[in-house]
């Protein structure tokens, strides 16, 4: 019973995924955006679980990505679809076919980079200890914690920039380039506690817990971005 430990908190992973989409299809965005970051939570712990268990198993390798799939390629999609029906809503059709408008349906790109994304990492044995590409969940947990920003007061001033409807295509368009490219991400697991062979993961540790401190969850955007900015300014 114990090899099925790891799958058991994989299968949490995916259900929280769904009750995002259900959740987003009802209009509650924040709600959605927290079982994210629940379905994160998960996804963390199966794999520690497995590590610790040593219960690896094939099928909970693939259990493990169809559930992101879903978590944090699906319920995003839906949630930035939500905020791109609302700009239709208040802007007018943008791109309009028999009568229906379709471009919010831009959002569900990101499902289908995640998905690419995802079958990518399956079958490249050069992402054991780093990745190529932008991890799926990274992706996942900036759209989620995009109702985070804008609930926030002291950011009340970038609420029209995040509600803008270019802003939101602009996201897509580049987090689907980053899931895909040849750019290399560094891991997030520390093996060791030394300094030098972990500079990258200690910035980006103290940035987030200073923009934390000031801004909370709604931290998590800026938080992501730096670790974009930092692993491409490190390539560099």
């Amino acid at each position: 019973m114990i090899k099925h430990i790891p799958n058991s908190i994989t299968c949490c992973n995916l259900l929280s995924g769904c009750i995002s989409v259900v959740l987003s299809c009802n209009g509650m965005m924040t709600a959605a955006g927290v079982m994210i970051f629940i379905a994160a939570v998960f996804d963390f712990f199966d794999g520690f679980a497995a590590r610790l268990l040593k219960a690896y198993s094939p099928l909970g390798a693939e259990l493990d990505s169809l559930s992101d799939v879903v978590s944090f390629g699906v319920a995003p999609s839906f949630i930035m679809y939500h905020y791109l029906s609302q700009q239709s809503t208040v802007n007018g059709q943008w791109l309009e076919i028999a009568g229906f408008d379709v471009l919010p349906f831009a959002a569900f790109f990101l499902a289908v980079f995640s998905a690419l994304r995802l079958a990518k990492f399956n079958i490249d044995d050069r992402q054991t200890t780093s990745f190529i590409g932008l991890p799926t969940p990274a992706m996942g947990l900036f759209v989620a914690s995009l109702s985070f920003t804008l609930m926030n007061e002291s950011l009340a001033f970038m609420g029209g920039l995040i509600t803008n409807p270019y802003f939101l295509l602009a996201v897509i368009a580049i987090f689907s380039f980053l899931m895909v490219s040849e750019i290399p991400f560094f891991s997030l697991k520390i093996k060791n506690l030394r300094f030098k062979e972990n500079i990258r993961i200690y910035i980006l540790a103290i940035f987030a817990l200073v923009a934390f401190i000031f801004l909370g969850f709604a931290a998590i955007p800026f938080v992501i971005l730096f670790y974009v900015i930092e692993a491409m300014a490190f390539r560099a």
